[in-house]
């Protein structure tokens, strides 16, 4: 009795799997938008009207027979039987319309593969809302670390973040913006801190190169045995503990954009001949390669160093100094624009309260003063880092002059102390003798190099000498 219901139960079983892949099928034929079958060659056996009309064919008998690639030029049908394996979901475009397929393998009673089926589920992709949602939303997260690894490689800073309005910051912004609008060199000079690497932002930004990569190099920071490979890469097994998939050098990182050599007098010999050959044939050939690769990239360099001396010293060479000098910006010293103090301390105190997340710290008449009074050996960089301590070690909401005073060297304080009150014809006298007292110390002694220094004429610079006697009082 056992072994009967037994017997039933497998002939039941066996005819509801078939009734129910008889009806799974016909259900998927009358829900789906189209539907057809390829044999082990991977030509058309079967297509259902719908699939046919869908296509663009007159009828099936226009498609029965021929390779699936004629009629659906991007099927993977031809990988479904060629691997065995389904593609349960997939999204195939044909022409602009958008489908969404799956594909099984067709199997013989003895597990062979003889073709494979497919099923256009929807031909529009708003029935599968929640996937598409899901889909659209990993995009976005995808998009937005993308952005965020790109952050790096682009242009930090603006025109706008060189900050000030003396005639000396005005004109090298008006040169920065000249410079933005063509492809060639630059070379920025000026002492540490002046703001060399974000003019060369700025000006990365203003030019038809701000949509790709902005890459900085400091020539102090690396080894001089690093030095070939971070400009020029290397391939697999260049050397030894080289990376296995080879490594691309800046040049090729910056390819299309700017790349940013910070402080260019410190490059050894070698390198500056292979850097002279770059910018004359914009190729590079990276370490343990025989290939040469093509690149277009625009320099940008910088130094706080006499690069004339160092070529008469024979530690730089002439024909590079040449090739990078095309347009020179000199940027000022802080001291040659102190009227820019307080638009300087207003930004630099925003940037502080904007990165702690403190309210933002004011900045008295006072404490402009005393800081008008020090000499900035270290620019703006040093003007920073005064107001960074002042902010840390005062619970004033608006710094005053002791607050900064107590920050500069003696000699500065010593100037604060009789300076805060004095009255304005007497400080502006001493600060235009500590500026032509720069401009004639720079210049040599030379009135007239002097003057062209100032934007002012030898004979003005005579008077004002005359008026304002004994240049050696501080």
């Amino acid at each position: 009795m056992a072994g009967k219901l037994s017997d039933d139960f497998q002939r039941d079983s066996k005819a509801i799997h078939r009734l129910a892949m008889q009806s799974l099928f016909e259900r998927l034929d009358s829900l789906c938008e189209g539907a057809m079958a390829v044999d082990k060659d991977a030509q058309v056996v079967w297509i259902n009207e719908k699939y046919v009309a869908a296509l663009g064919f007159g009828s099936s008998q226009d498609v029965l027979g021929r390779a699936v690639e004629e009629v659906i030029p991007n099927s993977l049908m031809r990988e479904v039987v060629r691997s065995g394996q389904p593609i349960l979901l997939d999204i195939m475009q044909f022409g602009a319309e958008s489908f969404v397929v799956t594909r099984m393998p067709l199997q013989d009673e003895r597990g062979e593969v003889i073709g494979a089926i497919g099923f256009v589920l929807y031909d529009r992709l708003n029935y599968l809302k929640p996937l598409v949602a899901k889909f659209a939303r990993l995009q976005q997260e995808l998009g937005g670390l993308q952005k965020k690894l790109a952050r790096p490689r682009a242009s930090k800073y603006t025109l706008a973040s060189f900050i000030g309005t003396s005639r000396a910051a005005v004109d090298v912004k008006r040169q920065a913006r000249l410079a933005a609008q063509h492809d060639a060199t630059v070379l920025l000079l000026g002492e540490t801190g002046t703001g060399k690497e974000l003019l060369a932002h700025a000006i990365h930004a203003e030019s038809s190169r701000a949509q790709h990569a902005f890459i900085a190099v400091n020539m102090a920071a690396f080894p001089e045995a690093l030095l070939e490979v971070e400009f020029f890469g290397a391939v697999a097994g260049a050397y030894t503990g080289a990376e296995r998939k080879g490594r691309e050098g800046k040049f090729k990182l910056a390819d299309g954009g700017t790349l940013f050599l910070d402080e260019v007098g410190d490059m050894p010999l070698a390198l500056q001949a292979k850097l002279l050959r770059v910018l004359q044939d914009q190729e590079i050939e990276p370490l343990g390669s025989n290939q040469v690769q093509k690149v277009d990239v625009r320099i940008i360099a910088a130094t706080s160093v006499d690069l004339k001396r160092l070529i008469a010293e024979g530690r730089f060479r002439s024909d590079l100094f040449y090739r990078l000098n095309v347009l020179p910006i000199v940027l000022p010293p802080l001291r040659d624009r102190l009227e820019d103090i307080e638009a300087l301390c207003e930004g630099i105190l925003a940037q502080l309260a904007q990165r702690s997340g403190m309210p933002r710290q004011e900045i008295a008449p006072t404490a402009i003063t005393a800081l008008g009074a020090h000499d900035w050996p270290g620019n703006i960089r040093e003007l920073r880092n005064v107001l960074e301590q002042a902010v840390m070690l005062t619970d004033h909401r608006r710094l005053t002059a002791d607050d900064v005073a107590a920050l500069l060297p003696a000699a500065s304080q010593r100037a604060h102390t009789t300076a805060a009150v004095r009255p304005y014809a007497d400080a502006f006298a001493d600060f235009e003798r500590n500026t032509v007292r720069a401009a004639l110390q720079a210049a040599s002694g030379k009135v007239a190099d002097a003057a062209r220094m100032l934007g002012i004429s030898r004979a003005a610079l005579y008077k004002k000498i005359a008026l304002l006697g004994d240049l050696s009082r501080r």
